[in-house]
C-alpha cells in the first residue's frame, strides 16, 4: 500500500538544516541565544508589532497573554467555541471560566453579533467579562474591524488566537496584530514548524517584559535564585529558534503552495453538487492553511463521513472540522451563547490534505481518490 497522506506534515529541508546545524555549532544549545533574539525580530517585523516573545506553544503564549491582561479565578473570558481545545484549555489555566460565543457560517469565526449580545447580558448580570479571545480559523482571520469596536465599547481587552493564522491579513493589516496582544503556534502542523512553540506578540512593551518574565520562572534580578510569584518554564530553544528563522524566510512560498492545494480542491468540486470550500468565496487574505469542504448530503447524496472513510481507505488522512467546544465532555456545562453554526460545521465539514509538503503526486493521489468517490455515487 501507498504511504499514508497526512494532512499537515512539516516541510523542512536543507534550509533548515543548515541553520539548525549552525545554532548547534554556535554553542547556544540551552534555551535562549542569539537565535531567539533574531526569531523575535523576524517575526515582529514580519507582522508589524513592536515586541514578540518566543514561548514553548501557542498555548503558552495564550496563557501568559491572558494572565498579563489580568485575568484571574472567577472571571469570565469570551472565546470561540470553533477552536481546538488549547484555547479553551488556556483560559481554565487562569481559573477563568470559558463561555463560548458560536460562529458565523460563512468563515466558523466568532460572530461578533452574538459576542455583543453577550456582553450585553453579562454586564447586566454583573459579571466581570476579562478579556476576548477570538480564534482565527484555519487560517482566515477573524472580524476584527466589528470585534476591536464592541469589546472598547465594553471596556474588554482582546487577545488574539492567530495559532492558526500567521501569514494571513484582514483588510490588508497582518493577523497577529490585532487587539491588545496576539498569540500564534509554530507546532509541527501549522503553515511553518519549529517542531513546537509559539509565540506572544504586542505593541505594550510592558505587556512582552511581563511575559517574559512570567515564562523564564518569574525570576527575579538577582545573583542567587530569588521568586516573589509563581512563573513558568515557557521559553523556546536557541535550536528551536534557528528552525523558525528558516522557516520564516520560506513562508509566503510555503502559503503559496497550500493556495495552489486548496485551488486543486475548488476545481474540483466546482461541478459537484453541494459541495463547497470552506470559506472558499472569500479567501484572498487567508494564509490557506488546511482546506476544508462543506457537504450537504441532501444535495451531495453523500456526507463528510462517507468521503472521510473513502479516503482512509485509501490511505489519506482527513478530519472533521473542529467539534465545538460546547460539546466537549470537558467543557460540559460552561456558558455560551450558541446559533447553531458550529455544530453544523463539524457535521458536515471535512479538512483534506492541505500541506506544503505535499507532491504533485500525493496531490494527484487525493484528487483522483475522490474523483473516484464522486464518480461512482453521480
Amino acid at each position: 500500500m501507498n504511504d499514508r497522506i497526512l494532512m499537515s506534515s512539516p516541510d523542512v529541508g536543507e534550509l533548515e538544516e543548515r541553520y539548525l546545524l549552525n545554532a548547534f555549532r554556535s554553542g547556544w544549545i540551552a534555551p535562549l541565544g542569539p537565535d531567539v533574539d533574531a526569531f523575535e525580530r523576524e517575526v515582529a517585523e514580519r507582522v508589524g508589532v513592536a515586541h514578540a516573545a518566543a514561548l514553548a506553544s501557542g498555548t503558552a503564549a495564550l496563557h501568559l497573554g491572558l494572565l498579563t491582561l489580568g485575568v484571574k479565578p472567577g472571571d469570565v473570558v469570551l472565546t470561540s467555541t470553533l477552536t481546538f481545545a488549547a484555547t479553551a484549555n488556556a483560559i481554565a489555566y487562569t481559573g477563568a471560566q470559558p463561555y463560548f460565543v458560536d460562529s458565523e457560517l460563512a468563515s466558523g469565526n466568532m460572530d461578533p453579533a452574538l459576542l455583543e449580545q453577550a456582553l450585553t447580558e453579562l454586564r447586566a448580570q454583573g459579571t466581570t467579562v476579562s478579556a476576548i479571545v477570538p480564534v482565527d480559523l484555519l487560517g482566515k482571520s477573524a472580524d476584527y474591524s466589528r470585534i476591536l469596536p464592541i469589546a472598547d465599547a465594553f471596556g474588554v481587552p482582546v487577545l488574539s488566537d492567530a495559532a492558526e493564522s500567521l501569514g494571513a491579513t484582514h483588510h490588508g493589516r497582518p493577523a497577529g496584530s490585532f487587539g491588545a496582544a496576539s498569540a500564534i503556534s509554530f507546532n509541527g502542523n501549522k503553515i511553518m514548524t519549529t517542531s513546537g512553540g509559539g509565540m506572544l506578540l504586542t505593541d505594550d512593551g510592558e505587556l512582552a517584559a511581563r511575559v517574559r518574565y512570567l515564562s523564564t520562572q518569574a525570576r527575579q534580578p538577582a545573583m542567587h535564585y530569588e521568586h516573589t510569584e509563581i512563573g513558568y518554564n515557557y521559553r523556546l530553544s536557541n535550536l528551536l529558534a534557528a528552525l523558525g528563522r528558516a522557516q520564516l524566510t520560506r513562508l509566503d512560498s510555503m502559503m503559496d503552495r497550500r493556495r495552489q492545494v486548496r485551488d486543486s480542491y475548488r476545481s474540483l468540486f466546482a461541478d459537484v453538487p453541494g459541495v463547497s470550500i470552506f470559506g472558499g468565496d472569500d479567501d484572498a487574505e487567508d494564509n490557506c492553511w488546511l482546506a476544508s469542504v462543506i457537504v450537504d448530503p441532501d444535495v451531495a447524496g453523500w456526507s463528510s463521513t462517507d468521503l472521510s472513510a473513502h479516503l482512509n481507505a485509501a490511505n489519506i488522512e482527513s478530519r472533521p472540522l473542529w467539534k465545538p467546544m460546547h460539546l466537549q465532555p470537558v467543557f460540559a456545562g460552561a456558558p455560551a451563547v450558541l446559533n447553531g453554526n458550529a455544530e453544523q460545521l463539524f457535521r458536515t465539514g471535512l479538512t483534506l490534505p492541505s500541506g506544503s509538503a505535499l507532491t504533485d503526486d500525493q496531490v494527484g493521489r487525493v484528487t483522483s481518490a475522490i474523483e473516484e468517490f464522486v464518480g461512482v455515487r453521480v
